[in-house]
């Protein structure tokens, strides 16, 4: 179970329960007592309203009026946010950009100084650029949502990334490649690698690619990308 996972389940546990001891949470939980003693002084960090009672019949007891206050998103839900907000002002179609600034400002100012600058080392992976004219977007499709926790991990950790992909004549192939840079062409959204079979770059449509996984062992170093002409980085404050 993971921190987040594990946290919730114990503060579902002192919704449900008017008490709980530690010890009956840890087995909730599958963790020791310590692990959950960590977790109670994290959710009271986040907002949460946690009473102790000591001594025999004691326990743990949630405020009912309690709630989160700070929030505990994750590096890839904010950067989702952030490429979404980027995507529609590079198509021109951000109607309430000053706001939704705004607002990415507050959540990324919530965010805790680690999540930060992870966050910040991905978005220095994206860039945008105008879609060439008679490009097909006949045949486009969603985009498989495991991509961005995946990328989290192939960008962050300099690991190599393995797929399955669909190439525009419909054959499917298994690619193994070095993740550089995230590419958005409106509405088509791209992922940069260089191919070590192929010895060069690579741009893979991502409504194409499934089932990613980072490969353990080596790790590679990043590239400098040639971009075309009109592709920009995306910088945020």
């Amino acid at each position: 179970m993971t921190l987040r996972l594990r946290q919730d389940a114990i503060v579902r546990s002192l919704r449900r329960n008017a008490s709980a001891t530690i010890d009956a949470l840890a087995q909730d939980v599958g963790a020791s007592r310590r692990t959950v003693l960590r977790d109670i002084a994290a959710l009271r960090d986040q907002g949460f309203v946690i009473h102790s009672e000591p001594g025999r019949g004691g326990g743990l007891s949630l405020d009912p009026t309690s709630v989160q206050t700070t929030p505990r998103l994750s590096v890839p839900e904010v950067f989702a946010l952030l490429i979404s907000v980027a995507s529609m002002r590079a198509a021109g179609t951000l109607p309430f950009a000053g706001l939704a600034d705004s607002g990415l400002a507050k959540i990324e100012k919530a965010l805790p100084t680690d999540k930060l600058r992870d966050l910040r080392r991905i978005l220095d992976c994206l860039w945008i650029g105008p879609l060439a004219p008679g490009v097909d977007l006949s045949d486009m499709g969603a985009l498989d949502p495991a991509l961005l926790p995946a990328f989290e991990t192939a960008f962050l950790d300099r690991r190599p990334l393995c797929f399955g992909y669909r190439d525009r004549t419909g054959a499917e192939t298994v690619r193994q490649v070095e993740p550089q840079a995230m590419l958005i062409l409106p509405p088509l959204w791209y992922l940069v690698a260089w191919d070590p079979s192929r010895g060069d770059f690579r741009h893979f449509r991502m409504d194409r690619i499934g089932a990613p996984a980072c490969v353990e062992g080596p790790t590679f170093s990043r590239r400098h990308v040639p971009f075309a002409e009109g592709v920009r980085p995306v910088r945020y404050a």
